[in-house]
């Protein structure tokens, strides 16, 4: 047989090879067999040398459609193995139009964040802005600039977690209204302070290390208890229901002078009495008084022209009274179960 002949009977070999195999790794490896240093094709050319010149210019024509023809015929397979991956990934991935969709569960707003919206519009529409500061308090901040000096006895009433000798997790938001006072030098402030506080408290159904407060800064010219009263009973309105009422009684407070408990009329029984407010018919809700002349004077103001209110209200025991909630845990455990009561609150 010449090696014309042996070229040509070559290419038809490589072809039935690559028509047999199933996969790319199987057809690489014919590649290789055939057109490699080793293969059936170099070991014919090899024999060139002893032919003559004539027949090595019809050998080499010949050799040339050959390794083309067995090319050819490794690409006409490849795209053969390509468009078989393909349909099948599409046979694979289609989408049956006539399924129905997917039903995409529709959330709703926590709880904490719903009472702190509802108290941020009763005030906003009162002309009250919005202030915010760090959650990373001084000590300067958080307690020596409201009154509260280091040794005093009060401070043990706010045990909170402390980063350094000066740095802290502030335990109330008051520190932002000592801020603010500083930023206004002396100039009239109505605002809100809402955000998280932290406290050394054991965790029960009541206490929580970390909870929500917000409180509010009122500082101007004539203002007295009577405008504080009048932003209390609104707040306990707003969140309780019209018809409720406020009683205030004498407290202590560091930052403030006088200082008041606020209690309001117990929604549920009417201030008849019942468990709720365990037989009194008021349930006690935040803290206020009028703020004190010390804290005014370390901000800069001067007493006998500014005068004004704070209070200070959990926005847990709000939510907790509102909505008949009796574990501040509820708030935090993430359970959808609960979260998905207040989907009609809104």
């Amino acid at each position: 047989m010449s090696m014309k002949e042996d070229l040509e009977r070559a290419l038809e070999d490589a072809k039935a090879a690559f028509a047999r195999v199933k996969d790319k790794i199987e057809l690489a490896n014919e590649k290789a067999n055939w057109l490699g240093k080793k293969g059936p094709l170099a070991a014919i050319m090899a024999n060139m040398r002893n032919l003559t010149a004539e027949e090595r210019k019809e050998v080499g024509q010949v050799s040339n459609i050959t390794k083309q023809g067995i090319s050819d015929a490794y690409d006409a397979k490849l795209k053969e193995l390509n468009d078989k991956e393909i349909n099948a990934r599409i046979e694979q991935e289609k989408i049956d139009i006539t399924m129905p969709g997917y039903t995409f569960k529709k959330g709703t707003i926590h709880p904490l964040m719903q009472t702190i919206e509802d108290m941020e519009d009763l005030f906003i529409g009162q002309g009250y802005e919005i202030a915010e500061g760090p959650e990373i308090e001084t000590d300067t901040y958080c307690f020596e600039k409201l009154n509260l000096p280091k040794g005093h006895p009060a401070r043990d009433m706010q045990d909170t977690f402390y980063i350094d000798a000066e740095r802290l997790l502030r335990s109330q938001t008051s520190p932002v209204q000592a801020r603010t006072m500083e930023l206004k030098e002396g100039k009239p402030i109505k605002i809100i302070c809402p955000g998280k506080v932290y406290r050394r408290d054991a965790d029960d159904a009541t206490h929580s290390h970390q909870f929500m407060q917000m409180e509010g800064l009122v500082l101007g010219k004539n203002i007295t208890m009577a405008d504080l009263k009048g932003a209390l009973l609104s707040i306990a309105r707003k969140m309780f229901g019209e018809e409720r009422e406020i009683r205030l009684r004498p407290s202590y407070f560091p930052f403030t002078e006088p200082s008041v408990e606020v209690d309001v009329s117990c929604a549920r029984c009417g201030g008849k009495g019942c468990p709720t407010c365990k037989g009194t018919g008021w349930i006690e809700v935040l803290g206020a008084g009028m703020v004190n002349n010390r804290v005014l004077e370390m901000s800069g103001y001067d007493p006998k022209e500014i005068q004004g209110f704070a209070f200070g209200v959990g926005v847990e025991r709000v939510a907790m009274l509102k909505y008949g909630i009796d574990d501040i845990r509820n708030f935090y455990t993430n359970d959808i179960r609960f979260l998905d009561e207040f989907k009609e609150e809104r």
